[in-house]
C-alpha cells in the first residue's frame, strides 16, 4: 500500500498522472529549517521526517501483512516530499502574508533561482531519501504585476510564492531541469524510488 505523506493537491494529481494508486495521510510535523541548513539538506531532511511519522502512525499496532488495499494483503510504503525555492542559497518557503509574497517575488524578478524537491520512500526495510534541482528564469516583473499577482491568493501557499503551472507560466521563460519539480513532485525520480516495489 503506497501513502503520500503530504495535502499537497499537486502531489496528488501529479501521482494519479502517473498511474499510481494510493491513499493520502498528511504529516503534521514542523517544517522550519534549521539555522544554517543546506536548502538540499533541509528538503530531504523533511521529506524523511515526514514519510517516518506516517509510517509510524499507519504501522503502530500493526504487522504489514494486516495493512490491505482493494482487499489484498500489501506491505506500507510511505512517499514523503517537501519543496523550497533557493536564490542565492537562502531558503524561500511559503510566504507568511501578502507583503512577505511581494517581497520573494521581487527577489526572484529578472533572475535564475533554484528549486528543490526533497522526496523520500520508508518501508519496513529502512527509509531512502534524494533530491532534484531545476533552474527558473524570471522575467522582470513591475510592482504592479507583482501587486496583481499576490492579489489573485495564488501566492500563498507556494514555496518562493508563485505557481509555474499557474498564473506566473507567463514569467518563465525557460528553466532547466525538470518541470514536475517545479510543481512540487519530480515523478521520474519518484519513479526510480518505487521501481522496486510492486504497487
Amino acid at each position: 500500500m503506497l501513502v503520500l505523506a503530504s495535502a499537497s493537491p499537486r502531489r496528488r494529481d501529479l501521482l494519479l498522472q502517473a498511474g499510481y494508486r494510493f491513499e493520502v495521510h498528511p504529516a503534521q510535523i514542523p517544517e522550519d529549517p534549521l539555522p544554517g541548513e543546506d536548502p538540499i539538506v533541509y528538503v530531504t531532511r523533511l521529506a524523511r521526517e515526514k514519510a517516518e511519522a506516517v509510517y509510524r502512525e499507519l504501522s503502530k499496532g500493526a504487522s504489514p501483512d494486516k495493512l490491505r488495499l482493494d482487499g489484498q494483503s500489501s506491505s506500507l510504503m510511505v512517499l514523503g516530499a517537501d519543496t523550497t525555492v533557493t536564490l542565492d542559497n537562502a531558503i524561500l518557503g511559503k510566504p507568511e502574508d501578502t507583503a512577505d509574497a511581494a517581497r520573494m517575488l521581487r527577489l526572484l524578478s529578472g533572475r535564475t533561482h533554484r528549486v528543490v524537491t526533497g522526496v523520500a520512500l520508508v518501508t519496513q526495510k529502512g527509509a531512502e531519501a534524494a533530491a532534484e534541482v531545476t533552474a527558473v528564469r524570471f522575467l522582470t516583473l513591475s510592482d504592479e504585476e507583482i501587486a496583481a499577482y499576490v492579489a489573485t491568493g495564488e501566492p500563498m501557499d507556494k514555496a518562493g510564492a508563485y505557481a509555474i503551472q499557474g498564473r506566473a507560466a507567463r514569467w518563465i521563460p525557460r528553466i532547466e531541469g525538470c518541470y514536475f519539480n517545479v510543481m512540487g513532485l519530480p515523478l521520474a525520480l519518484v519513479s526510480s524510488l518505487l521501481e522496486p516495489w510492486p504497487l
